[in-house]
């Protein structure tokens, strides 16, 4: 096979791995649900509320404003002690004060 082909088919090849990947983390991301008032500081995922500007900018535990990604369905039974109802919410919210 010619250097030319092969640097062709390398090419496709890649192309088509990066669009799978692409998908993969789509349909990954998909099933996956922002829980806020879980994260523990400095490890929420990005775009949390004020006082942050990405991902691992939370400045304390269990921020209301912070978010992670967690498996759809799983938000609501993940411990939040400074959430009303004692666990993740699917909106941020203000703190309880215990």
């Amino acid at each position: 096979m010619s250097m030319k082909k092969t640097m062709i088919i390398s090419a496709a090849l890649a192309t088509v791995a990066a669009g799978l990947a692409v998908t993969d983390s789509a349909e990954a991301r998909a099933k996956k649900e922002k829980c806020y008032g879980i994260s523990l500081a400095g490890h929420n995922d990005c775009s949390a509320g004020p006082g942050t500007s990405c991902a691992g900018t939370s400045k304390k535990d269990y921020q209301t404003n912070a978010w992670k990604l967690v498996p759809q369905g799983t938000c609501t039974t993940i411990e939040s002690p400074t959430s009303p109802t004692g666990f993740g919410q699917l909106a941020a919210f203000k703190e309880v004060k215990k």
